[in-house]
Parts: C-alpha cells; structure tokens; sequence
C-alpha cells in the first residue's frame, strides 16, 4: 500500500495520543501476518530498550531504543500523522500457531499494511 490507510493511521494517531496498549489489531504485511496489541512508539521503544539491557550480547543497543532520535525513522511531533504501528505482546501467524509463543515487539510501516483487522486472531484446538 502506497499510502496508508486513513483510518489506521487515525487509530495509530489515537494509540500514540492515549499512552494506551490496549488495541488488539492483525495486520497483514509482506510476507506475514502479525496479531497483537499496540503500543505508543515511546512505550515501545521504552521495553524494547529495557530487553536489551537485560542481554548479555547486546545491551549495547539499548542506547539507541532510550534517546529521542534513536530506535527509528521518524520521531512523531504534535500534530504528526504516525508512520509505524508498534506491537507488544504480538506473534506472527504461521500455520497453526503464533511465533513467539509468548509474544514479541514488532515495528511496521503503515505504508506496508495491506489489510487489517481489530482484534488479536489466536487459534484453538476445538
């Protein structure tokens, strides 16, 4: 998708105004579709830093998670259109179940998403 969709974009621009992980999405992008919750991009780049800190190999990436222009391409300003979803807590469907079991953190570019849907897809047994 050239240009994102208008109305995720309003939902990334709500997720990032509200502080809030609590929106469920699964969206599909090339080559996978990822299901989770949402999270502002600080938020996101908050836990994504605090994981890396944590490792032994690679804590010396944190640092670009933590400061203002580290962690990606466009730092949202007041009045900012959001350019990236960030998932917490979000898999990628495979087959018949979800990588990683319990969840991972996944940037996407809104241009990449090509359908969405609200609501975290799992899969049952029954």
């Amino acid at each position: 998708m050239k240009h994102p969709d208008d109305l995720l974009v309003a939902i990334a621009a709500m997720v990032e105004s509200q502080r809030s992980s609590r929106m469920s999405l699964t969206v599909v992008v090339p080559g996978a579709v990822i299901t989770g919750r949402l999270a502002p991009e600080a938020l996101w780049k908050e836990r994504v830093a605090e994981v890396l800190r944590d490792s032994e190999h690679l804590g010396q990436f944190a640092a670009a998670f933590a400061t203002p222009q580290g962690g990606g391409d466009h730092q949202p300003e007041r009045g900012d259109d959001p350019t990236h979803l960030h998932f917490h807590v979000a898999r990628i469907l495979q087959g018949s179940f979800g990588i990683p079991d319990t969840g991972g953190m996944y940037r996407v570019a809104l241009k990449d998403v090509s359908a969405w849907t609200i609501g975290d897809i799992g899969y049952s047994d029954q």
